[in-house]
């Protein structure tokens, strides 16, 4: 007999917010950036709003649903090794969140993109756009900084975002794994008895207060450019 299932809150509603809002802002960032001319205006508004999402996952990962938190997520070696080879405990549930696979996939995108803002907000298009804390660079670091931000780093991250795109792709149709609907609506069926991610009024009133401090300190950045 099968084992028993129920269906499971995995991802909590900030965690969902955040991912899609994510999923908008990063491509129109990319789609702005290469339109140019009055379209940096938006492109230097996502990357801002990007800053607040950014600011705001690193504070949820620290308090945030239980498959939220980077703890649930952040595997040794021996495990991933264990997990490629198929040797998991079930006790383990290494894929209720993000699998050891999928967990290397989120930490490079997150650090990839807190680059791409670092970069931008002291970046310099020598034409009509520049970061708003490119006054406190050299111009030397100005440049680098915006070497990277339109070249290598721009490229690295479509590439990201395409690997990432594939792998949703990959467990849909070759593992018959639809990864989209837990991502929307935050449930998974699962082995009966898995722990789920708290989702009530409380987590949410605080990832409310989260993201106003997360807005607050993108405000701030602004600031230091005026």
């Amino acid at each position: 007999m099968s084992e028993p299932t129920a269906k499971v809150r995995v991802w909590d509603l900030p965690t969902r917010i955040f991912h899609w809002a994510l999923a908008v802002m990063v491509p129109t960032a990319i789609i702005t950036a290469h339109i140019g001319g009055n379209a940096m205006e938006w492109h230097v508004a996502c990357g801002m709003v990007v800053l607040i999402l950014l600011t705001f996952r690193v504070l949820w990962g620290l308090v945030g649903g239980r498959w939220s938190r980077f703890a649930s997520f952040i595997y040794s070696p021996g495990t991933v090794l264990r997990y490629l080879r198929g040797q998991t405990r079930a006790d383990e549930h290494l894929d209720v969140g993000h699998n050891p696979l999928g967990a290397g996939s989120v930490f490079a995108l997150l650090g990839l993109l807190a680059l791409q803002v670092a970069t931008g907000l002291v970046a310099d298009d020598e034409i009509a756009t520049q970061g708003p804390l490119n006054r406190l660079v050299s111009s030397e670091t100005a440049s680098q900084a915006t070497g990277w931000h339109k070249d290598i780093g721009q490229w690295i991250l479509v590439a990201l975002i395409t690997l990432h795109v594939a792998a949703i792709v990959f467990y849909k149709f070759k593992k018959g794994r639809n990864l989209v609907p837990p991502m929307v609506l935050g449930d998974k069926h699962l082995p009966a008895g898995t722990p789920a991610s708290a989702d009530g009024w409380k987590p949410r009133v605080l990832a409310l207060l989260l993201l106003v401090a997360s807005w607050a300190f993108a405000g701030w950045v602004w600031s230091r450019g005026g």
